[in-house]
């Protein structure tokens, strides 16, 4: 099976939220809050025991809302998140059994890397979009300047410490698509249900993009 393109999801908007979800009745309100900002692509992590049914619930429910899965850690992971609807799928890290699994997804998918090695490892496997994680603290902005000449065929989405004070930044860069951040839907807005504040936050990240002057 051929690898899905993941740049027409990855570049529908500058930000994409990543979001840890501790009780799936928020799913879909924060959903709609989110793509009502601007930023309808977000990817719901496996980090709490509701982020599956918080993806089924928003899959059902939020039609405007293209929802992915991220923390993809085990190749068990994958069969997980396609049945609860997810639509895109994202890996911290890929070691080599789980970068043959998401290969084989029918969706589309945005292994993660932190080096050099790991992001040749991937283009190898033909992924061309790749998570760049932990961004700021793997080197950030300057790595990637830096792998910009000799890795011309990946695009990457860095996410991990970028926020609205550096994402301009990240997002000014020919190969960046996007960037990841959970400052547009900050845990305590969503405990609060505040999810009109969060649209607010939502539509200043999707701001970015015009703001961002790329080469």
């Amino acid at each position: 099976m051929p690898l899905i393109d993941p740049t027409p999801v990855i570049a529908k908007a500058p930000v994409i939220p990543v979001l840890t979800i501790d009780r799936a009745a928020d799913a879909a309100p924060l959903a709609r809050a989110l793509a009502a900002g601007g930023l309808p692509v977000i990817e719901v992590t496996l980090r709490t025991r509701a982020a599956l049914d918080a993806v089924h619930a928003i899959a059902a429910e939020v039609p405007e809302c293209v929802v992915g899965v991220g923390t993809v850690t085990r190749t068990a992971d994958i069969p997980a998140a396609l049945s609860a609807g997810a639509k895109y799928l994202v890996s911290p890290g890929t070691p080599s059994a789980l970068a043959t699994a998401l290969a084989d997804a029918p969706v589309p998918v945005v292994p993660g890397c932190a080096t050099v090695s790991e992001a040749m490892a991937l283009m190898d496997r033909g992924f061309s979009v790749l998570k760049f994680f932990p961004a700021e603290q793997s080197g950030g902005i300057a790595w990637l300047k830096a792998v910009a000449a000799p890795l011309p065929g990946i695009k990457f989405c860095p996410t991990g410490g970028i926020d609205m004070r550096n994402a301009g930044a990240y997002l000014a860069l020919a190969n960046v698509i996007s960037v990841g951040g959970s400052w547009s839907a900050p845990k305590e807005l969503i405990t609060a249900h505040d999810f009109a504040r969060i649209t607010a936050l939502a539509k200043k990240a999707a701001s970015l993009r015009a703001a961002a002057s790329k080469p």
